[in-house]
């Protein structure tokens, strides 16, 4: 590591202007008031530009020499830029190889040469159809989709670097949904709860993929963000090299079709709102569709201290009593 341990620790954010960078890089300032912040993004996606004291960098993950460069000195990095999603990465595939799989091989590269420690998310989409509940980390590979396969190399990048070279935490996680503020303005994602909340508030109906039945398991955005920072406090202290992989995921796992009824539910009591449930076909070929979607989260509640502290419909009524 590039500091001395009588400085104030820098750690370094890739993609720090996107749904959940953006949050990390809040909260990090608001724990650690102290610390030095290299926040990093290419702006795609996210917008963020300043946060708090935090001026992003225009800085693209593709580009290696300009990554290292805006690295250097760094104690922990965390790297969350993705093309992220099924449907952006089927849409433009040669970018999310780009991104996913170079992009993340050259923040691995740069931490193998530095021996700096890494934390990185990848998606339960890597499992596919679980065979199997709870689901864990230690469960095989086999995508469904583009994105998945992308999350599954980056994942294995990481894993083969970090050996006998820098520690890295490794998080899969569960779907994602929820927003939070940045100086006053709302940075959301367009995740299934956030869209039939957003349909609501339009009077649409709120379509569910048939078969309806299939089940998420759901964690906001504000707890994932708050388990990437105790990784950052975690990681600053550890020196054992190799790849730790932790399951991030709440006890609430309901169908979409029990999502979008709660939606319109809460919308009826908050807003008066009546809107319409509709179940249309499923354009998604390569989708998980299993009835049950339990994980398994106590190896990061016992290591980091980690738990949600989020829930779905208090979320939902939060959205719709802030528009």
């Amino acid at each position: 590591m590039s500091n001395s341990e009588s400085e104030s620790p820098q750690v370094a954010v890739t993609g720090a202007a996107g749904y959940i960078g953006s949050r990390v890089v809040h909260q990090l300032q608001r724990d650690h008031p102290d610390w030095e912040l290299v926040a990093l993004d290419n702006f795609y996606l996210g917008d963020v530009r300043q946060n708090g004291d935090v001026t992003v960098q225009h800085v693209d993950i593709r580009n290696r020499d300009r990554l290292e460069e805006a690295l250097v000195g760094s104690d922990v990095v965390l790297h969350l830029a993705a093309v992220s999603g099924v449907d952006d990465c089927d849409t433009k595939p040669d970018l999310a190889y780009e991104v996913n799989v170079v992009g993340t091989n050259n923040v691995a590269w740069f931490c193998e040469k530095t021996e700096t420690p890494l934390a990185f998310p990848f998606s339960m989409a890597v499992i596919g159809d679980p065979d199997s509940f709870p689901i864990t980390v230690e469960m095989a590979r086999d995508p469904l989709n583009w994105y998945g396969e992308t999350k599954v190399l980056g994942e294995q990048a990481i894993r083969t670097m970090a050996e006998g070279s820098f520690p890295a935490h490794l998080f899969m996680i569960s779907n994602l949904y929820g927003a939070h503020e940045i100086d006053g303005r709302e940075v959301s994602k367009n995740t299934v709860i956030n869209f039939f909340v957003n349909r609501a508030l339009a009077g649409e109906p709120l379509t569910v993929y048939e078969p309806g039945s299939q089940s998420r398991n759901f964690v906001h955005v504000k707890d994932v963000a708050n388990a990437f920072c105790l990784s950052v406090e975690a990681l600053l202290e550890e020196t054992e090299p190799g790849a730790r992989e932790f399951e991030i995921a709440s006890e609430e796992d309901p169908s979409v079709m029990a999502v979008a009824e709660l939606v319109q539910r809460v919308a009826r009591e908050e807003r008066g709102l009546d809107v319409d449930v509709s179940l249309v076909a499923n354009p998604r070929s390569a989708e998980t569709l299993v009835d049950e979607f339990g994980v398994e989260t106590s190896r990061i509640e016992a290591a980091l201290g980690w738990e949600p502290a989020e829930t779905v419909e208090a979320s939902v009524r939060d959205l719709l009593r802030a528009d």
